[in-house]
């Protein structure tokens, strides 16, 4: 199986540039075979937090917009400890906690190399779309490429509507995380914690319609990529993670992938 830290190979191969230094983890074969030898021009990467397999299978039927948009799933594991800052710092460096620093809940600026530094590299414009003081927000700092720091969830989905509509980014990621704010305030079935996983899938495919629709005709890749799991933790009984649980660690990715 696959870790999270094979999207920045796989993104990396897709569109056609060198990985970032000390990556080591390798790139999903089925993604990239589905370009049938093709450069991609332009990716979305969607980061709901905390969208975990279990999840997945008590709601697939909520997913069928997701996976109209994203076809191809590609079961995944979390890396250790999986917590958020480790997780996406696995994900966008293509390199397991130990080699990129990040080995337990902290928001340091990372300073090895990274999928928007390689961007960046091969003269590819970035935007990255997250919420203020989140990991991803804090983590990626310090790189040539364009932040968009949003109030909340809604502010980020906007703004990256508004950069589809008058922008031409080569790569954009954008960032939710209501549903794992109100999980770890209640349980991860909780209903409104549901509602707000529900948000995300509605999300998704709104900003994958419009980025289909700015790059019809382009080659191009869209992902919908969690980052971990949930559990309930015996001793809060709140939803929590960063076990080596299955609960916590398996992940379901949905890509597609747009070739002329």
């Amino acid at each position: 199986m696959y870790g999270i830290d094979s999207v920045t190979p796989t993104v990396s191969k897709l569109m056609g540039f060198k990985p970032p230094d000390g990556a080591s983890a390798k790139p999903i074969k089925e993604i990239i075979e589905a370009t049938r030898g093709k450069t991609i021009k332009k990716a979305l990467l969607f980061a709901p937090d905390a969208i975990g397999e279990k999840l997945f299978q008590a709601h697939k039927p909520e997913f069928k917009d997701v996976i109209a948009e994203a076809p191809i799933q590609v079961p995944v594991r979390s890396m250790v400890p999986s917590y958020t800052p480790v997780c996406y710092g696995s994900m966008f460096t293509g390199m397991k906690p130990a080699e990129h620093g990040i080995i337990k809940y902290m928001k340091p600026v990372l300073t090895v190399e990274t999928l928007f530094d390689a961007a960046y590299n091969a003269g590819l414009k970035v935007a990255l779309v997250a919420v203020k003081d989140c990991s991803i927000d804090l983590i990626f700092r310090d790189r040539k490429i364009d932040y968009y720091t949003e109030k909340y969830d809604p502010e980020v989905n906007s703004r990256v509507l508004e950069l589809l509509e008058n922008e031409d980014y080569d790569l954009i990621v954008a960032y939710n995380q209501e549903y794992d704010d109100l999980m770890h305030g209640s349980t991860p079935t909780d209903p409104a914690a549901i509602e707000a996983f529900r948000r995300h899938l509605k999300a998704f495919k709104v900003l994958a319609d419009a980025f289909n629709k700015r790059y019809e005709g382009v080659d191009r890749v869209i992902a919908f990529l969690p980052d971990h799991g949930t559990h309930v933790d015996p001793e809060s009984g709140k939803g929590s993670h960063g076990t080596e649980s299955p609960d916590d660690m398996e992940v379901r990715h949905f890509w597609s992938v747009y070739v002329s």
